[in-house]
């Protein structure tokens, strides 16, 4: 991937005027640029839960989820009275 900042003729002639050197302006933006990634990157990976990969005949993990009145409902409340199906709209009801 290619990333190209630069900066425009007026950034630059303040930049001149203020005795700094464009090039090296440009190099401390993306090396800024570079560092906040990198460090929202890591923020993300540290508090994104961990997946756990379920196979066909898993026990699936116990969960609770709001019903289509708002009250909770907790898959485990089910084990041994009822099958439970889940079943996911993309996008349904959110006008996106």
């Amino acid at each position: 991937m290619n990333i190209k900042l630069t900066i425009d003729g007026s950034a630059r002639a303040i930049l001149r005027e203020a005795g700094k050197d464009p090039i090296k302006a440009e190099e401390e933006t993306v090396r800024r640029l570079l560092v906040t990634v990198a460090a929202l990157l890591v923020t993300i990976g540290a508090v994104a839960p961990a997946r756990a990969e379920l196979k066909v005949g898993d026990k699936a993990p116990d969960f609770t989820l709001p019903d289509q009145n708002g009250n909770k409902v907790t898959l485990s409340e089910f084990l041994g009275k009822k099958n439970v199906v889940l079943a996911f709209y993309v996008l349904a009801f959110t006008g996106g």
